[in-house]
């Protein structure tokens, strides 16, 4: 009987995903959760204070989220996997997510039953790079794939993007970015410039036409 098994770290600010995926690496025989973190800083707190096999990131926190947890975990642990488990859809963060650093990339709304051969791979030392995702990578280095305004963003910029294109408010945006008001604004003009698009209505028509909305529900911005 193998008796070892791989330590997990559970960052997500939603404890009921929490709780689920407890449930599911609770039947098997190689995962244990031994820490979760319910905001970016815990979870880089966490991250420091041990070895993890793997790291289960949601990269929507409050606090430190996103791109940016990913690359300051990669800098305290360069050899920690890092899996992806988000509600955003492959198109919207997964090329940027893995340039960050992360070894994997699920959508929550996706196939469950890929979530512990992801996991598996990525503790043996391999990455977990389904077919859409590869898809997307073969694009983004493909010279077409950098004809697109939005590849021109810089991560930051990315974020904010989103956030606008789903009607996120510029206070709202501040507080889950750890930003002044004033810098997303800074933002918000630079993506428009470097989209070359004057409105939220144009970026939003652009968001839509290119399918980086995670859907199109009554949250949703519309026109």
């Amino acid at each position: 009987m193998n008796t070892h098994k791989w330590q997990v770290l559970l960052a997500d600010d939603h404890a009921i995903i929490r709780n689920g995926l407890k449930n599911i690496l609770a039947d098997t025989s190689d995962f244990e959760v031994a820490g979760e973190a319910n905001n970016g800083n815990a979870a880089l707190d966490m991250v420091r204070q041990r070895d993890w096999a793997v790291v289960v990131l949601d990269i929507s926190m409050p606090g430190r989220n996103g791109l940016e947890l990913i690359k300051l975990i990669k800098a305290e642990r360069p050899r920690l996997p890092v899996l992806i488990f988000s509600m955003h859809h492959e198109e919207q963060y997964a090329v940027r997510a893995i340039r960050a650093g992360a070894r994997g990339y699920l959508s929550k709304d996706g196939d469950m039953d890929l979530l512990l051969p992801a996991m598996r791979r990525l503790a043996q030392g391999g990455m977990y790079i389904s077919p859409k995702v590869a898809e997307l990578l073969a694009l983004d280095v493909s010279p077409a794939g950098h004809d697109l305004p939005h590849t021109a963003l810089s991560n930051r910029e990315f974020e904010v993007f989103s956030r606008i294109v789903r009607g996120v408010t510029m206070t709202a945006m501040a507080e889950e970015l750890s930003l002044s008001i004033k810098t997303v604004s800074t933002h918000k003009t630079n993506i428009l410039n470097k989209m070359g698009m004057t409105s939220q209505v144009d970026l939003v028509r652009y968001a839509l036409e290119h399918h980086l909305l995670d859907d199109l529900s009554s949250d949703s911005p519309t026109l």
